[in-house]
């Protein structure tokens, strides 16, 4: 038997607390080619979506892709994620939520293991749209997950 990765469902629990907490879950997700979003909102090959009800119709996240339509300037596009890219799921509100470990798709679904971040929504404007230092020297915000 093979071992089944946590996280699709700690982001389909984040993504119940944010509801529950009447919060706006947000995702932040890498990438690629094996990646179906539209590409002119994505920055260092990474996009933020929103997944909250209103903005993400039919959301899907089952053990191996993330899916939904959503409309980007009114224009409606499937979206479809592999799980292993979702890199944080946080509540726009607050910042908080949670960070994982990046597991790109490949062709071999090999797992190629990326050095670990934390996750903040205050600065989107770096390679991880979502980083950022606090007071004490270390990263606030989101937690990473293996």
């Amino acid at each position: 038997m093979s071992k089944l990765s946590t996280k699709p469902y700690i982001l389909r629990a984040l993504y119940e607390w944010a509801l529950d907490s009447g919060y706006t879950p947000h995702i932040v997700a890498w990438v690629n080619d094996k990646t179906q979003v539209p590409l002119q909102y994505v920055r260092d090959n990474e996009i933020v979506l929103n997944i909250g009800a209103v903005a993400a119709h039919n959301l899907n996240i089952d053990n191996e892709w993330v899916s939904f339509a959503a409309r980007f300037n009114g224009i409606s596009h499937d979206i479809w994620i592999p799980v292993g890219h979702i890199i944080s799921l946080f509540a726009r509100e607050t910042g908080e939520g949670m960070g994982f470990e990046l597991e790109p798709l490949t062709d071999e679904k090999a797992s190629i293991s990326t050095s670990e971040e934390t996750f903040d929504t205050e600065n989107s404007s770096e390679k991880n749209p979502a980083a950022e230092t606090n007071q004490s020297g270390g990263k606030k915000g989101l937690k990473i997950v293996k």
